[in-house]
């Protein structure tokens, strides 16, 4: 686990762009009173877990990060690594004492919160400190390792150490989700000429090209086809599909697996595709870094 800090691509840019969830802060009983009805846990004058919706984010997220770290599970009904993971974020939110809040969003409920922070996979846990994420992770971690990331939160001392925003890049993130992805290409493409190293353009123009291969497509009829393990586009019709749906690390699998069962350009078809979709989570996604090691194991 790093220290909370800027630690991918996901940060770079601000590509969490907080600005267009903010919303009218609910009129109801202000959430520090007490927890809200059936959520787990909670502590003496304060709140230690809480449910999120895009309607409450302003209050329950942004402006409470500002006194108080908020840790945010995105989570599923259906997802059963989050099983594992989530009870002990609740858990450990108690015994904290309303020193930090843990923030449930359940990702089916609230696809845009999802979409807005890139989540590729659950469970996917951010921090927020001072109204900004500041650190984030994927997947189940050791409960040790989770205690000391908290921990490492804490010590964060409520400043979010982020980067100025690139305008162009927010342009370039408002056109991609608009649906516009000619102006988004080619809005990352200009920032990519003055500098090419730009992972957060790349990240991008990587979803523009996801968003392009997957418009039209029946997300049904193409799974069903991927169930032939032979037909090359299926699989990678699949994977598109299974990264937007949230899925990342099964769509990584499958290419992985694809890549085992292939040869020639076919194999080179499917490594440089699985490359592609590293790209729209960053290289120090956690997802990343086991398929990467996965993918090298399959090629040699």
């Amino acid at each position: 686990m790093s220290d909370p800090r800027i630690t991918s691509s996901i940060f770079t840019r601000g590509a969490v762009d907080l600005s267009a969830l903010r919303a009218p802060a609910p009129t109801s009983t202000p959430a520090q009173a007490g927890p809200p009805a059936g959520a787990p846990g909670g502590a003496v004058g304060g709140v230690t877990v809480i449910d999120v919706t895009e309607a409450t984010f302003q209050s329950e997220v942004l402006e409470r990060s500002l006194n108080t770290p908020v840790v945010i599970d995105f989570w599923a009904e259906w997802c059963e690594p989050c099983k594992q993971l989530s009870p002990v974020l609740e858990r450990l939110a108690v015994e904290g004492g309303g020193a930090w809040v843990l923030a449930k969003i359940d990702v089916d409920a609230n696809p845009r919160l999802a979409q807005m922070f890139r989540v590729q996979g659950i469970p996917m846990v951010y921090a927020v400190v001072g109204g900004q994420p500041v650190d984030a992770f994927s997947g189940v971690v050791p409960e040790a390792q989770l205690k000391q990331w908290i921990q490492a939160v804490l010590k964060a001392g409520g400043v979010a150490l982020t980067e100025p925003a690139d305008p162009r890049l927010d342009e370039a993130d408002d056109a991609l989700m608009a649906g516009d992805l000619d102006a988004a290409e080619r809005a990352y493409r200009k920032i990519l000429a003055d500098a090419p190293a730009d992972a957060a353009a790349e990240a991008g123009l990587a979803q523009v090209g996801l968003a392009r291969r997957v418009a039209g497509a029946d997300p049904q009829s193409a799974l069903a086809a991927a169930a032939n393990p032979d037909d090359v586009d299926a699989q990678l019709l699949a994977a598109d599909i299974e990264v937007l749906s949230g899925l990342a690390e099964q769509a990584y699998k499958r290419l992985v697996d694809t890549v085992r069962r292939t040869a020639g350009d076919d194999r080179e078809k499917v490594r440089q595709h699985l490359i592609g979709l590293f790209t729209i989570a960053g290289p120090d996604d956690p997802a990343v870094a086991s398929a990467r090691r996965a993918l090298a194991s399959a090629l040699f």
